[in-house]
């Protein structure tokens, strides 16, 4: 059961980084799922916690647009 749950958040949060980086906008819902995800960190992978940080990067640089 665990496990199902870590693997739907991986997906999820793959998903998200995708359509972020994509439309070059984020959403407060997006933020507060890759904050969580974040520091959950109990099932994020090298990879996914290197995607996070380079979205909230292009956050704090203005290359990408926040939306509610």
């Amino acid at each position: 059961m665990m496990s199902l749950q870590a693997n739907l958040s991986k997906v999820q949060v793959e998903q998200v980084i995708e359509r972020i980086l994509a439309l070059r906008q984020i959403s407060r819902a997006d933020q507060h799922l890759l904050m969580s995800a974040l520091l959950s960190q109990n099932s994020l992978s090298d990879i996914d916690e290197s995607q996070i940080k380079r979205v909230f990067d292009a956050l704090q640089k203005g290359m990408l647009r926040v939306v509610d």
